[in-house]
């Protein structure tokens, strides 16, 4: 076994202690606000979250993805394949640490943003700081301030709206059953428009945008109509208290959820599978490219993990964002879930990059504002806050001592 089996080897053991901890951590973009809402159980939400991330991970996944992370650095710049090789596997390493740090102190942070920071650490020592995409960069620090702002204002909205025009109406029964199949019509054109421009397996379809658009218009209007239907159903009296809308609202709020953790599997898996991605085609061809085809196994492999730390350690990050920051309901939870959705769609197709961990940190901190400042636990978001902006400079410090070390045990 040579030096670039056993790398590669390696990396498949840390690409998996990523995924685990990516599982672990970024549960929360999908299951907190449900489980705050007590819409759904930790052990449901667990359950849920881990099959759907899987089935996104392995069904919805790219099997083409970059090797190096959202081009964060110049590969063609570092001369030996060998030094980008030991810099991923050290990447790898350093940002599910970090991951793993803040999961256990049961602070939610950004799983992009860590293997982005760990990858441009190894760059800086390996190449110097001309094989930064430092514009890049700038835009990821940018995204600090985009995601959780504009989640916030989405989530503040939707929720000011539901509580203007619903729960502060004296006939509130029949305004539930007026306005909840609009907010649900909505939400399936969000849904599909995401599917289709967010993951992979929408990109590969290649629809036109007017056709996607008339997709997203059809599916609202056939929502839209069976809303209606069900409704009716699922609230008979119209007598029945706020509890009625609430129940409206937390079928509509599983349903978001359940969504956000497929597009995550799908969208996700890459930061864990692209540098082992990129480390196999070295191992194998001794050159690297911007991207590399990815074995169905790699993909599993990614999946599991995820699943793996959802079921062990997920309730920490979930019970964070649904509990701590402010208390929720499930029109509260509704309005945190569409807001988070349409912060990632929104700024994906105007490129740029965000975190959907952000996003749905920002949504509940949104919904929490809309009831005054005293309604929102500042302490617990500061934490939250502080854990963001070390992300990237702990990860690529992190990584650097890594790397240093493997390239003098190898080349030594």
């Amino acid at each position: 076994m040579d030096i670039y089996d056993l790398f590669f080897y390696l990396s498949l053991g840390a690409g998996f202690l990523m995924a685990f901890n990516l599982g672990a951590n970024d549960v929360a973009n999908s299951m907190a606000s449900a489980v705050g809402a007590r819409a759904i159980t930790v052990r449901q939400a667990v359950v849920i979250a881990g099959v759907l991330n899987f089935v996104g991970a392995v069904f919805m996944g790219s099997h083409v993805t970059a090797t190096v992370s959202k081009g964060i650095i110049n590969p063609a710049a570092i001369a030996d394949p060998k030094l980008i090789m030991i810099g991923m596997f050290a990447a790898l390493l350093a940002a599910g640490v970090w991951v793993l740090v803040a999961t256990l102190t049961s602070l939610p942070v950004s799983s992009t943003h860590s293997i982005v920071g760990a990858i441009m650490g190894f760059g800086l020592v390996a190449g110097g700081p001309s094989v930064v995409n430092w514009l890049k960069m700038g835009g990821i620090v940018l995204s600090w301030i985009i995601s959780p702002f504009f989640a916030a204002a989405m989530a503040y909205m939707v929720f000011s709206h539901i509580r203007k025009y619903i729960l502060y109406k004296h006939h509130f029964i029949q305004q539930a059953k007026r306005w909840a199949p609009i907010w649900a019509a909505i939400t399936i054109s969000l849904i599909s428009l995401s599917f289709l421009y967010k993951t992979p397996a929408g990109k590969s379809l290649g629809l036109h945008w007017a056709t996607s658009l008339g997709l997203a218009a059809g599916l609202a209007l056939l929502t839209w109509l069976l809303g209606r239907y069900l409704v009716g159903k699922v609230v008979m009296d119209e007598e029945e208290g706020a509890e009625g809308v609430e129940r409206v609202f937390r079928r509509m709020q599983v349903g978001t959820s359940c969504y956000v953790a497929l597009s995550q599997g799908a969208n996700d898996v890459a930061n864990a599978i692209g540098p082992v991605a990129a480390i196999y085609l070295i191992a194998r061809q001794h050159v690297m490219l911007e991207e590399a085809d990815v074995p169905l196994s790699m993909l599993v492999l990614g999946g599991v993990g995820i699943a793996l730390g959802i079921g062990l350690l997920g309730h920490r990050v979930m019970a964070t964002v649904g509990e701590r920051i402010t208390t929720l309901t499930n029109t509260r939870g509704f309005a945190v879930d569409f807001g988070a959705a349409s912060t990632v769609l929104i700024a994906s197709n105007l490129g740029l990059p965000v975190s959907t961990t952000h996003a749905a940190v920002g949504g509940v901190v949104g919904v929490g504002l809309a009831r005054g400042f005293k309604a929102v636990d500042f302490r617990v978001l500061l934490r939250i806050v502080a854990y963001w902006i070390a992300t990237v400079p702990i990860a690529a410090l992190t990584s650097i001592v890594f790397f240093v070390l493997l390239k003098w045990l190898c080349y030594s």
